[in-house]
């Protein structure tokens, strides 16, 4: 049972990662250019296209690549670290994207974070016990 909820997991995070990487690209570009904040050493548009092509991959790998999925759930958990700062900024900035209009849900948006972290490792089979498959 384990092994099947695992496996949805993974491939739920893998195309909800495609479909942000390909909002990163097209229609929600402005919207994600918002949160890049002003710190940032590289231009916000390549930021924002840049992640965008980084979540599509991450999220076809973990789709197609299932024989990978350790290495792929390890590198999108170490993703959305990396971008954990950028969210950090939008709160303390008070940057308003995506709905999030108030320092309440900026701050509330930051706990989902650790979220996405457990389930890619989930999804990528680190959270597991001896008998779990």
């Amino acid at each position: 049972m384990i092994s099947i909820a695992r496996t949805v997991a993974r491939l739920l995070l893998g195309v909800v990662m495609m479909a942000v990487g390909v909002a990163h690209l097209t229609a929600l570009r402005q919207e994600f250019r918002a949160q890049v904040p002003d710190w940032f050493p590289i231009d916000e548009d390549l930021t924002v296209l840049g992640s965008g092509v980084v979540e599509v991959g991450l999220g076809l790998a973990f789709v197609a690549l299932p024989g990978r999925r350790r290495l792929v759930g390890a590198l999108l958990a170490a993703f959305f670290v990396a971008i954990f700062p950028g969210n950090i900024a939008q709160y303390v900035e008070g940057v308003d994207a995506f709905g999030l209009d108030t320092d309440t849900k900026r701050l509330v948006r930051l706990f989902f974070q650790p979220l996405l972290v457990v389930w890619a490792l989930f999804g990528g089979g680190w959270l597991r016990r001896p008998r779990d498959d």
